[in-house]
């Protein structure tokens, strides 16, 4: 991308102007239809916001295996707005939390359980997603409270304990 510079503008722009006028008149007005240098400077800076947030959008695509050049052919000539429209979105995608790797029997434990939160305390010594308590979570290699662990770890954990003992550490909701 080609960027110009202050000078080099206001130096086409002179070159531009009849022998007639003042260099006084050209910078006042523009002639017979032409931009000023103020018009050329702001459709220059852009041209350069475009290509800056498009590159951007890119770089986020390749980072979620989307084809950058597919990416760029997409957003070209699109107005910034849209351009800053689909970086949220690509920001959005790749800050997302992953999907549950959870089989469809555990997420019904889970459901049952604790409505599928892996943050539940209620303070009745059990925790988590899967309302284990500190000891069975130890159990299965876990450390400190599984509330504060992540969705996928607390998966692992439980995944490891049907494992071991089938449905019986949940007495209700493992039937």
């Amino acid at each position: 991308m080609r960027r110009q510079t202050t000078a080099l503008a206001l130096a086409g722009t002179l070159l531009a102007v009849p022998a007639v006028a003042s260099a006084a008149d050209s910078l006042e007005a523009p002639i017979a239809g032409h931009p000023t240098v103020a018009d050329q400077m702001t459709a220059e800076r852009s041209l350069n916001l475009r290509g800056d947030l498009t590159a951007r959008a890119a770089r986020l695509a390749r980072r979620q295996d989307i084809s950058p050049a597919r990416e760029r052919r997409r957003l070209r000539g699109a107005p910034t707005g849209a351009i800053r429209a689909r970086i949220r979105e690509l920001e959005r995608r790749l800050n997302a939390p992953p999907p549950s790797t959870a089989s469809p029997v555990m997420e019904a434990i889970a459901e049952c359980e604790s409505g599928g939160n892996p943050a539940t305390d209620t303070g009745n010594g059990f925790y988590g997603k899967y309302q284990f308590t500190l000891e069975t979570w130890a159990a299965v290699g876990g450390s400190g409270n599984p509330a504060h662990a992540s969705e996928a770890e607390q998966d692992r954990r439980a995944a490891i304990l049907y494992e071991r003992a089938g449905p019986s550490p949940w007495p209700v909701c493992g039937r």
